[in-house]
């Protein structure tokens, strides 16, 4: 795989933010609803949220976007 630009970097790293505000949100919305259908369909959409932050966060660690620290 080629090397990603500055510019291809700071937009994935932009995208993640999105992504990890909109999850915030998701879940703090969650907790007020009450119906069950609407339930349902919130926590498959945060689930969605959830596997795509991963992914981002998986991309960017596998081509040494950001750097892990170890324990």
């Amino acid at each position: 795989m080629r090397a990603l630009s500055e510019i291809e970097k700071i937009s994935l790293t932009a995208v993640l933010k999105m992504e990890t505000d909109a999850l915030i949100m998701q879940r703090a919305t969650d907790t007020l609803i009450s119906d069950e259908d609407l339930k349902r369909l919130s926590q498959s959409s945060l689930l969605a949220t959830e596997g795509r932050v991963k992914a981002i966060q998986q991309f960017l660690i596998e081509n040494k976007v950001i750097a892990v620290e170890e324990e």
